[in-house]
This record gives structure tokens, sequence and C-alpha cells, in this order.
């Protein structure tokens, strides 16, 4: 089968979906690998690099999609401002596409890969299981993204992190508060801890709060009988009482503290709202906020999607994408987490789309023109 690389179009990405080594991987495994030129270019990686692979660049994006079987992909398709067609409607019939799609956000895009007859693996919806582990993008960004939050966050706080004795007197370590311990928030504590602050972290798991104490942190703890997590291990929509309730406590903490970074996701959801308007007033001058949720509705009240802006002498944050502000490396992880996907249904270069299989059926939002995503299915019958 023959797997296409389209250059990323979605604006200020700059990942790509696989990278030179992955993709000699790919070519051994019996695949042949075409890219788009310049595909690699923004995560660093050359067209030579991809040739030296075995990889074949096409200068003409038409033909990367008429020989494709499988496309892989970073950013759900959006419209191409070359053709002015939505990334779908270049793909013929029969192509499966592999990316974030997010349909529980984006539920038109799965009606019209349908229509069209576009089989559809979203990354987003691969099972946090065991066996699923070395798929699991979300997980891989997340990463990358919780390290970048602090290093950017950092860049905008009037003081440094570290507890620091001079000869000119001491300086008192920053503090950092934490909203949410997914993998995107204990990887911001570890990277805050490792520079040196003080990093308070509030989570609805009270599970968490043992993982949370192990990388040095401090639990912001709510008492509640409710069950705050899902089967699948990710956080569950609070209830508003939940919330009123999370709100009051942090509240104090946010007020003394330099830097606040918010994580806080429900798949398929608007993000909570966490840090109101109130309470960015209440920061000292200097402060910085970021809000990692921007994106699906942001878990702070005035952060701006795509914006660093400053309010009331706190600088708000509002970066949507963090891993592509390190391209290179959020680019190498995706591309071995779809090598392990296609590599786990594949035989001698042909990718076997079992629906029974407990990681690719759960992960399929569209096969033979159905949306068969359950989640996804319901949002658009209702």
């Amino acid at each position: 089968m023959i797997i296409g690389i389209p250059k990323e179009i979605y604006p200020g990405e700059n990942r790509v979906s696989i990278v030179p080594d992955v993709a000699g991987k790919l070519i051994k495994k019996g695949f042949e690998v075409l890219l788009e030129k310049d595909a690699g270019i923004n995560a660093g990686f050359t067209n030579e690099d991809y040739e030296k692979a075995g990889v074949k660049v096409l200068t003409d994006l038409n033909e990367l999609y008429n020989k494709s079987d499988i496309i892989l992909k970073v950013q759900r398709p959006i419209e191409h401002p070359q053709t002015g067609k939505n990334e779908l409607e270049l793909m013929k019939k029969g192509t499966l596409l592999i990316t974030f799609m997010y349909s529980l956000h984006y539920p038109e895009l799965a009606e019209k890969a349908a229509q069209l007859g576009i089989d559809v693996i979203s990354m987003d919806a691969i099972p946090r299981t065991t066996l699923a582990q070395p798929m699991d993008a979300l997980s891989s960004q997340a990463n990358i993204a919780g390290y970048k939050a602090v290093i950017l966050a950092a860049n905008y706080l009037h003081k440094i992190f570290p507890l620091m004795m001079t000869a000119a007197g001491t300086i008192s370590p920053a503090k950092v508060v934490i909203m949410g311990a997914g993998v995107a928030g204990l990887q911001a504590l570890g990277t805050a801890k490792r520079l040196g602050a003080v990093v308070w972290v509030s989570d609805i798991r009270p599970a968490v709060k043992e993982e949370v104490q192990s990388l040095g942190g401090k639990f912001i703890e709510v008492e509640t009988d409710e069950s705050m997590q899902d089967e699948g291990g990710y956080a569950k929509e609070a209830s508003p009482e939940f919330l009123k309730k999370q709100q009051e406590l942090i509240s104090k903490h946010i007020s003394e503290a330099d830097i606040v970074i918010t994580t806080a996701l429900v798949p398929g959801k608007r993000a909570p709202l966490l840090v109101t308007e109130e309470m960015v007033k209440s920061m000292r001058p200097g402060s910085v906020v970021l809000d990692m949720a921007v994106e699906f509705g942001g878990n702070v009240e005035i952060s701006e999607k795509g914006k660093i802006v400053k309010k009331y002498g706190v600088t708000l944050i509002g970066e949507a994408n963090l891993p592509s502000l390190v391209p290179y490396h959020a680019s190498e992880m995706y591309a071995r987490n779809l090598f392990n996907l296609i590599t786990y249904s594949s035989k001698d270069g042909v990718f076997k789309h079992n629906m029974e299989d407990e990681i690719i059926g759960k992960a399929t939002i569209v096969k033979d023109g159905q949306i068969v995503h359950q989640k996804t299915k319901e949002l658009i019958t209702n």
C-alpha cells in the first residue's frame, strides 16, 4: 500500500506526521511512502533526508492524493488554500485518513468523510489501555506541551524560578500552580520543579495525589464524594457544585502564584472554567497565566486563543498549539505513534482495518461510508 504525507496547512502548524527515520522503517515493512515537497521543513527535516530514507518526494499534491491509499496527517482536514477544497475532497474514495480528527468537537468533518467514502482513524480516539500505549499520541503530544508550557511561561515571568542565595541576598523560589494532573500537568510539574519552583497542583481526581507528590509537587485536594474519572482514565465533566468548591479552594493559591498553568480538558466537551476574571485580578502584577485548554474554550475566563495579552498587569498566554513550538521532537514522537499503530494492524505492507480489534475498532470514526464511532454518531443524529 502507498502512504502519503502531505504538508500541514493548518495555520501555525509546524509538525509533520512522519519523520525520515520512521518513513524508512515503514518502507522496510513493505509500504511505499510519498511526501509532498517541503512537508518536513518546518519541523527540521529536509526533502533530502526523506529521499535518503527511500521516500519519493512529489511536487504535485494531486498526484500524492491520487496515488495514496493511506494519508497520514497531524491536524484535522481544512480547506486547502491552493485548491479551495477541503483536504478530504482531495482524497480518492476508499482512502484511509489517520489524523487528529477530534470528531466530538467537529462532527461535521466525520459526516463529510462518510459522504466522500473516506475512512478515518482518529488519533485522539485511541483507547487509554496498556496495549495501546505505544500508539497514544494524545499523551506523547501532551508531554511535549507540558514541558513547553513551563518554558514559555518562564520566559514572560519577571522573576527566576529557583531559590538563590547570593551575596546580595536571598531570592525566594517562584510559586507555580498547575490545574490538572494529567500527562501535560505532570510534565509541567516535573519541568517547573527541575527549574527550582515550588509547585502546587490541583486535580478533580483524588487518585492522582500520589503521582503529584512523587514528583515533588504539593496537592490541592478538593473533598468530594463524586467519581471524577471515566472508565478510560480521563477526567469527567465536573458538577457545578464541585467546580464552585474547587474555585473557592484554589483562589488563595492563585492569588499567591507567580505562574498558573491550566491543562483541564474533558473529551468532547467545552473545557471547564477554572480561573475567573476575578482570580486573575487578585494576582500580583508581572504574574503569568498560561491556558493550555484555550483550543477548546479555555480554562481561563479572559484568555484569548492564539494571543498573548496583558490584563490587570498579568500576562495571559493563549497558545493553542504548544507541540508545534517544539516541532522536531513532537513530530518524532507522533510519527512513532503512527508507526506503532500501522505496524500493529499490518502485514507485508498491507493495512488490515479490522473493526473487531479493540484498538482499531474504537479509534475508527468512519468506515465504508458510515460513521461508526458511537459518540460522534449521536452528536449528528441528535
